[in-house]
């Protein structure tokens, strides 16, 4: 999540997105507004073609981790794996920077997903496809060699959950789960099996399905970082309620990849990982968000927002 303020600033009138889109080719009056959150994301045509414009401020994202992430989505799409292709721009360069008033953003193109949005109500052979799609993008993940860059890992995300914190002293509940999480990773055995670059947000919203192949074609690498692979099952399986369908994912996964059993018993505490980074990233955004002259949608948002941090100050008080 974005800072709400940078959110603000990046949506002004479509400043920088119309900015950036002259990086690429496109239909004159076709680029529109898509949605922010993590990232700011537009939808244009070229030659009738739907594309999307992905971008956000140099504080949010920065170059190398942007380049990390296309150089793993080509490696994927080079090995067949369905997932969107990054577009290089008119000048060849896969990241296009823009200058604005506040400093820089930094913008990439993608293809459009094949495949349709599934919202729920999965059926069990839907599920099980859905456990053999993230198992086969382990398997891939396992074998691949990054470049100069890599992503971030695990024991970064705990710098930066660490670095949140001591802005927010307050928040003495987080801070002693982030000793217990950065304690318990401490001892987390890991091989090239069962750790690796994960997409870590493999949930319906970021995967579309295709009957036919019975795959599911995967969006949005932004938050893939080094982890256990078992951190993406569950967080894929956060929003699902029904254990038929989260059985029926697991037998797909293990239809292609092994689970052990004890990293499968550590799921309680891979959500836990899951809940502090998510209640740091939002914590963040809220930072001098008091803010007066908004948009009628942000205070809506910014109340939301407080919401969520309160309901996880909640479970980081329950029995580790």
């Amino acid at each position: 999540m974005m800072k709400l303020t940078t959110m603000v600033r990046g949506v002004r009138e479509d400043a920088v997105a119309r900015e950036l889109i002259r990086n690429w080719e496109f239909d004159e009056g076709t680029l529109k507004f898509w949605r922010a959150s993590s990232n700011f994301v537009y939808v244009f045509e070229r030659d009738g073609e739907r594309y999307f414009l992905r971008f956000n401020y140099e504080e949010e994202s920065k170059v190398e981790q942007m380049t990390a992430e296309l150089e793993f989505m080509r490696y994927l799409v080079k090995n067949g794996y369905p997932c969107v292709t990054p577009v290089s721009s008119i000048d060849g360069n896969w990241i296009e920077t823009v200058q604005a008033p506040e400093g820089h953003y930094h913008g990439v193109v993608f293809s459009t997903a094949a495949g349709i949005a599934l919202d729920g109500n999965l059926t069990v052979t839907q599920c099980k496809d859905w456990g053999k799609s993230l198992a086969r993008l382990h398997t891939l993940s396992s074998q691949y060699e990054p470049g100069s860059v890599r992503r971030r890992s695990a024991e970064d995300i705990l710098r930066m959950i660490d670095q949140v914190l001591q802005r927010h002293p307050e928040e003495q509940d987080a801070v002693e789960e982030l000793h217990r999480v950065s304690l318990w990773l401490q001892f987390m055995p890991s091989s090239r099996q069962t750790y690796g670059l994960i997409h870590y947000d493999f949930q319906l919203d970021n995967i579309f399905y295709e009957a036919k192949e019975r795959s599911y074609h995967v969006i949005d690498f932004d938050d893939a970082m080094y982890h256990w692979f078992a951190m993406d099952i569950v967080t894929a399986l956060a929003d699902t309620e029904s254990e038929d369908e989260k059985r029926a994912f697991l037998r797909g996964y293990r239809s292609i990849r092994s689970l052990d059993h004890e990293l499968e018993a550590e799921f309680s505490r891979f959500r836990r990982f899951d809940r502090l980074y998510g209640f740091a990233r939002v914590l963040r955004s809220l930072e001098d968000s008091d803010l007066t002259d908004v948009p009628p949608w942000y205070e809506g948002l910014r109340m939301k927002l407080l919401r969520y941090c309160e309901n996880d100050r909640q479970g980081f008080r329950k029995p580790w």
